[in-house]
């Protein structure tokens, strides 16, 4: 109770005091507050009220700052002023709000810039701001959730204020002398300017902290004026050669970048002016802490180790390992004995305040000391490797915040010679992920590498071409080093695949080898990269990972990378060696373990879901991009799709997603179902001599009055490519067995059966889809059983399934098959076609539509054909069953151009198509009035028969053929198909306005034609 007497008399008489004429302030504070025993003195904060405490302090506080003018003799009283209130601050709480927080800055600032002023010719002066700036952070640290957006704010500006001060400090301590010169010699003077250094690590420690907190809420302005401030701190670091490794500096440094990395997480301005200086600085730190003997040894036994072919990367790949023989013990007992020691050590009035301020760890957490990080010896090993790790994730931040202008640091921060050539000063990322001796350390270089692979960076690297250099130190453009640095990297990448041993680092070893092969311009690099790519993924895939708990997952992710190689465009390396592997037979190639014959063994292991259902991707990319290798392992891939067949139906249950949420095995199940089809699917394309199908509305320029008699120069075998052929290649295809026969009429027998009717939605789906890549040769080679089984399938799917991916899939299937030159010929089928596909056009879900008028324009497209190419096949009979088709494709297509810009494109084709041939009978447009507004009014009136282009040949022979294969007797039609082509204007969509134009020239074509007819 006496030290609260002494608290309590000392801060009522300096009051009192205050009132009337005072003394000197100096003098006074001194002999009431500052001349008590000082331990004593602030022993008395616990036992007091906080807010009496609070409020005596911030008296206090407010009274020496605002003495007279910062005359000499106050700077031991603001000293003795600091050092009170900063351990008070830390023996009782201080409750602060708005107006005593905007008190306790205005204050502090007053005394610190004091400070500051003087601290250039007496370094002990930084210890009062060291102690400001630490009860700051304290108050914040008691307070923080009742801080609000403003006091944050202020504290931001504060702390803005003091940094910009120690810049000029900075600049003066380290001015330049004939006897600096390095970055070692300057490490000589840190002792004594430590507390400078410890002052900028608190400051920037607080600055993150606040920014981590309340970051996101802050003005542009503040952030701008922190981002000017951090660049200014770390040019300066690289102006004056600023990086010398010491426990005290790399302190320093991980809470400047640390606090560089939150501000730069959200950017809320362009930083594009930045970034090259940035980068420049950060590289400085890639290599902080390993040019010293013990680090250079292990990047120097890391290369021998490749010279001699080893395979492991250990002394790469693994933490420095313990070297003292002192008794094991465990991270959290060192943690907890450490922190014994400095409360110890903080109790001792006499060296609390000076141990303090040197023993600041902001960076420090429960993991630190962990057995990764080696023993308490190898604490600076450690602290450094946490300088690194900030660096690199600077980086990566950098990239993020702005993609598009990080990619002119490329050539900065990537290698483009010897990236497996360890260098002592080789300041790359790729060298921090190959010799970097703290594992931490690569994951951030992997992870940051990750990020600039992605993005726009694709775009970016397809400048990039190969060329070998020819002399040392002449101008290289930047393709050139761009395909360089590509084939660092790949050099780089695929080492670590082989030899990397932490499973953590494998996983995003394989992200940034799945980035690479996606930007890579493979066509303009080496011709054998694409193919060691690729054996060295089926070497790792092959070898497996035996020792780690992830198995599954590190062969998924090998796996994923071949599908990503063997999907990039097909190369004559890669196709020479999988046909070299399959001329050897099925049983040779698995006795050498061939890509091909690997991944079919792989997707057959139905026992690990995921490393099946991934080795079927890779199959699928294999038929897709080498479609001439599928014929010789057609029987293994119908034998595993049967496998599956078999045996995962009963896997997947009749329950609903939600149902079957969390079932993963179902899931799975299901997903390999899908999967397998979709390879069969692929390799019936291949083997079929599927091209994929044509935009029809590449062919508006070939069907115009002009163009019409030309030769068509295109000739795709898939639909929906419909072209007139010459007799001779007719008899050609007759007298020819088409390829992929066999292997479509062993589908239709063995597996359609299965899963056209399978329980799964996505199996369905996925079966359904087959029959869009099948060809016109081999569909009509097939029996009319099997014609009629696939027409049947596809229309009772388009009509009674009830998922709307399924009915997708018909309309799709269907638009192909309705373009083949036989279907169209049949009235019954097609009108089949057509009211599946009317169903369809209707259906409330937008994915359906969008196909349905698809397949709506390829029918009418097949229509216009056959009414050019066979109009004498028509009788009078039939003749009324096509207008009928023709009156329901009209209404069904005007109903579209009133849907969304995809379907509406579709819509305006069809139309196109229909006023190419359609005729109306009557002798008047619309009830003997013309369609007002267009163009046809003047003449529509006249029209009453369109000729077909064989009527005008006939005509010309003297044999006219009248019969017409449809003809509309509801004379709306024009009227509605103009008022809809005129609406259709209006949009934007590029796709709707060339179809509008092929619109145009048919409308164009048909009436020339009628002219034509009548004049002749």
């Amino acid at each position: 109770m006496a030290a609260v007497r002494s608290w309590r008399t000392a801060f009522l008489t300096l009051r009192d005091e205050t009132l009337t004429s005072p003394p000197s302030i100096p003098q006074l504070v001194q002999s009431l507050v500052f001349s008590q025993s000082h331990s004593s003195f602030i022993s008395a904060a616990p036992d007091l009220p906080a807010h009496e405490v609070t409020s005596d302090l911030l008296f206090l506080l407010q009274l020496v700052a605002n003495a007279s003018q910062f005359q000499q003799d106050l700077i031991p009283t603001f000293s003795n002023t600091c050092h009170l209130i900063h351990d008070v601050s830390r023996r009782a709480s201080l409750h602060m709000n708005s107006s005593s927080w905007t008190l306790l800055l205005d204050s502090f600032g007053k005394m610190m810039d004091s400070f500051l002023a003087k601290a250039t010719s007496n370094v002990a002066l930084y210890k009062p701001v060291l102690e400001c700036l630490e009860t700051l952070r304290y108050i914040v640290s008691e307070n923080q959730r009742k801080c609000s957006l403003s006091d944050d704010i202020q504290l931001v500006n504060f702390l803005i204020h003091v940094m910009g001060r120690s810049h000029l400090d900075l600049i003066s301590l380290y001015r330049p002398s004939g006897n600096q010169k390095s970055a070692v010699e300057m490490g000589k003077k840190l002792p004594r300017y430590g507390s400078f250094w410890e002052v900028q690590t608190v400051a920037f420690t607080i600055l993150g902290e606040v920014y981590s907190r309340t970051g996101s809420s802050f003005p542009v302005e503040m952030w701008q004026s922190t981002i000017q401030v951090l660049r200014k701190m770390m040019d300066l670091l690289a102006s004056k050669n600023l990086v010398v490794e010491d426990i005290v500096m790399s302190r320093f440094y991980a809470s400047l970048l640390h606090s560089l990395h939150l501000v730069l997480m959200d950017p809320k301005g362009s930083i594009s002016e930045h970034v090259s200086s940035f980068v420049a600085s950060l590289r400085m730190f890639f290599v902080y802490g390993l040019t010293s003997g013990p680090q250079l040894k292990c990047a120097a036994l890391s290369c021998r180790e490749k010279e001699f072919g080893s395979l492991s990367l250990k002394l790469t790949s693994e933490e420095p390992k313990r070297t003292n023989n002192t008794p094991y013990r465990p991270p959290h007992f060192r943690k907890k004995e450490s922190l014994t020691m400095r409360q110890a050590k903080a109790q001792d009035p006499q060296s609390s305040s000076d141990h303090d301020s040197s023993m600041v760890d902001v960076t420090s957490s429960d993991s630190d000391y962990s057995d990764n990080d080696g023993s308490l010896k190898d604490i600076n090993g450690s602290q450094f490797s946490k300088v690194r790790v900030s660096a690199i994730v600077c980086v990566q931040d950098l990239c993020q915040a702005d993609p598009k202008s990080f990619t002119s640091q490329w050539t900065m921060l990537l290698p483009t010679n010897d990236v497996l050539q360890p260098r002592k000063f080789d300041a790359t990322l790729m060298a921090s992920l190959l010799f970097d001796p703290y594992l931490k350390a690569r994951i951030a270089s992997a992870s940051a590498l990750s990020v600039m692979m992605d993005g726009p960076t694709t775009v970016f690297l397809q400048v990039a071409e190969y060329k070998e250099s020819t002399k040392c130190g002449s101008f290289m453009a930047l393709s050139s080093s761009l395909g360089l640095i590509l084939m660092q990297l790949h050099t780089g990448i695929l080492y670590l695949i082989q030899h990397e041993t932490n499973s953590r680092l494998l996983v995003l070893v394989f992200k940034i080898l799945m980035l690479l092969i996606s930007c890579t311009p493979y066509s303009r690099m080496p011709g054998e990269l694409l193919l060691n790519v690729i054996l060295s993924l089926q070497a790792r895939i092959e070898a497996g990972f035996p020792f780690k708990s992830d198995q599954t997952g590190l062969q998924v992710a090998a796996i994923s990378c071949l599908t990503a190689a063997l999907s990039v465009s097909p190369s004559i390396q890669v196709k020479e060696m999988i046909l070299e592997e399959a001329s050897t037979g099925f049983v040779e190639a698995v006795k050498k373990s061939g890509v091909l014959f690997s991944l079919l063994q792989h997707s057959a292991r139905l026992s690990n879901p995921a490393i099946c259902f991934e080795a079927l991707q890779a199959l699928r990319a294999v038929s897709h991009n080498y479609p001439d290798l599928m014929l010789v392992c057609w029987g293994q891939i119908s034998a595993i799709v049967h496998k599956f067949l078999r045996e995962c139906t009963v896997e997947v249950p009749t329950k609903t997603w939600k149902e079957q949420a969390g079932n993963t095995v179902v899931f799975v199940g299901e997903k390999i179902v899908t999967a397998a089809i979709k390879v069969l699917d692929e390799c019936l394309r291949a083997i079929s001599g599927f091209r994929g199908t044509e935009d029809p509305s590449d062919e508006i320029f070939l069907n115009t009055p002009f163009t019409s008699d030309c030769i068509r120069t295109k000739k795709v075998s898939s639909a929906p490519s419909y072209g007139s052929q010459s007799l001779e290649d007719t008899k050609e295809e007759r007298n020819t067995c088409p390829s992929g026969i066999e292997q479509w009429a062993e589908t239709i027998v063995k597996h359609m059966p299965i899963i056209l009717w399978h329980t799964s939605a996505m199996v369905r789906t996925a079966s359904v889809t087959c029959f869009a890549g099948i060809t016109s040769s081999v569909f009509f080679t097939l029996t009319m059983e099997k014609q009629d089984f696939v027409v049947s399938s596809l229309i009772s799917a388009a009509k009674h399934d009830k998922v709307p991916s399924v009915r997708s899939a018909a309309c799709r299937a269907i638009g192909v098959v309705s373009c083949f030159q036989k279907t169209s010929e049949s009235a019954e089928i097609l009108g089949k076609f057509i009211h599946a596909v009317e169903v369809n056009t209707r259906d409330p879900v937008v994915s359906v539509r969008i196909p349905a008028s698809w397949a709506l324009a390829n029918i009418c497209d097949s229509l216009r054909h056959f009414v050019d190419d066979f109009p004498s096949k028509q009788s009078t009979d039939s003749e009324i069953e096509w207008a009928q088709l023709v009156e329901l494709l009209t209404d069904c297509a005007l109903h579209l151009t009133q849907d969304g810009d995809k379907i509406k494109s579709n819509a305006v084709r069809a139309l196109g198509n229909l006023a190419r041939f359609v005729r109306y009978t009557s002798s008047s447009c619309v009830h003997n009035k013309p369609v007002a507004n267009t163009e046809f009014s003047a003449i529509c009136n006249n029209v009453t028969l369109l000729p077909t282009r064989s009527d005008l040949n006939a005509f010309d022979g003297g044999a006219i053929n009248s019969s017409y294969p449809a003809s509309l007797k509801d004379l709306h039609w024009l009227e509605r198909m103009v008022q809809a082509f005129i609406s259709c204007v209006t949009t934007g969509n590029v796709k709707v306005l060339s179809c509008i134009v092929g619109f145009l020239e048919n409308i164009k074509f048909n009436l020339v034609q009628a002219y034509k007819f009548f004049e002749c």
